[in-house]
């Protein structure tokens, strides 16, 4: 039994059994972190299991084929003939899922070449890179974590003591928009808030209900605005 499994292979050379099992574990592991680091540090409005799932068969499946390939290029335009039949019909929205699906291409092919330092070294520097973005939230403007709506049914020149309120919980204001009533009285007004506790908006909701000059209360967090 054994000698048929290590002899079923029939090529110009022999196959190196150690060096495929090796070359698809180590697939298998380091896409087995990048789906973790994903996993964590996904912040899209969708998500998706078999996404998550494909992020570590995708190393696997490369690595096989640059095993079957072993620098045959009859072989090499008999798969591209296969793959050509292949129809991948799911679009992928966001670029950093692109970006993921690329690392784990390349990481396969590293392992599928025996390269097995290279995919070790790139697939942690890969990791660290996009922990990084995700724990610095690298490249995001979002300067403030609260959006407040809320009715001024006062005159816009006392709008000041209600600027005052705001400047006791946040470390920045900023007014968004303003819709103003007629003869100047009343507003329905927006502001942007970067708090001085995020954990504290009970607070400021506290003192915006104690005014009576302020009606229809609404807060969203910043993060879930979509940010393009």
């Amino acid at each position: 039994m054994y000698d048929w499994i290590y002899l079923g292979d029939v090529a110009p050379q022999p196959t190196d059994f150690t060096a495929l099992l090796m070359a698809l574990l180590l697939a298998f592991l380091c896409g087995q972190l990048l789906a973790w680091v994903y996993m964590y540090t996904h912040s899209g409005l969708s998500y998706s299991r078999t996404y998550v799932s494909s992020l570590i068969l995708i190393p696997i499946t490369v690595s096989l084929v640059m095993m079957v390939l072993d620098n045959n290029l009859v072989t090499a335009f008999s798969l591209l003939a296969v793959f050509a039949i292949v129809r991948f019909r799911n679009i992928i929205r966001d670029t950093l899922d692109t970006v993921y699906i690329l690392s784990l291409i390349v990481i396969g092919m590293a392992c599928g070449t025996q390269k097995f330092s290279t995919a070790l070294i790139g697939t942690l520097v890969a990791s660290t890179v996009l922990y990084y973005i995700w724990f610095t939230s690298f490249g995001s403007r979002q300067r403030y974590d609260l959006i407040l709506n809320l009715h001024w049914s006062d005159t816009l020149k006392n709008i000041v003591s209600l600027q005052h309120l705001l400047e006791r919980h946040a470390l920045k204001v900023h007014m968004a928009s303003q819709r103003s009533g007629q003869d100047d009285e009343g507003a329905d007004i927006s502001y942007r808030l970067l708090l001085r506790d995020p954990d504290r908006i009970h607070d400021l909701l506290s003192d915006l209900q104690a005014n009576t000059a302020i009606s229809r209360v609404t807060t969203m967090r910043a993060e879930e605005e979509s940010e393009v």
